[in-house]
């Protein structure tokens, strides 16, 4: 690889990794409805439901699980997209890493 493919490459690595923290960004906030619309679901639930604590507390968690599904589904997206920028940073690295490399070979 010549030193200006490697250049490059870090330049695509790095404008990906850019977007990628956007889209954490994103993802995070995705999160913080889901969480925050299954917290009211549940609440409202075990409010509303007659019973012992124990009985109110599996009552509103049946039925906020519609809503724990698709937080728990949040939570994933907001995990992958995190891999994926510790992806493109060991990338980044190791290209760095290649152009160092090639840079005292051709001193060399």
């Amino acid at each position: 690889m010549i030193p200006s493919e490697i250049q490059a490459q870090l330049t695509e690595l790095t404008a990906e990794n850019t977007k990628g923290f956007e889209a954490l960004y994103l993802a995070e906030v995705r999160l913080a409805e889901a969480e925050h619309l299954l917290d009211t679901i549940e609440q409202k639930a075990f409010i509303k439901h007659q019973g012992t604590v124990a009985d109110r507390n599996a009552l509103a968690r049946l039925e906020a699980s519609d809503a724990r599904l698709q937080r728990d589904l949040r939570k994933a997206e907001a995990n992958r997209v995190r891999l994926k920028i510790r992806s493109l940073e060991t990338a980044i690295m190791a290209s760095g890493t290649q152009a160092k490399l090639i840079q005292s070979e051709l001193r060399a």
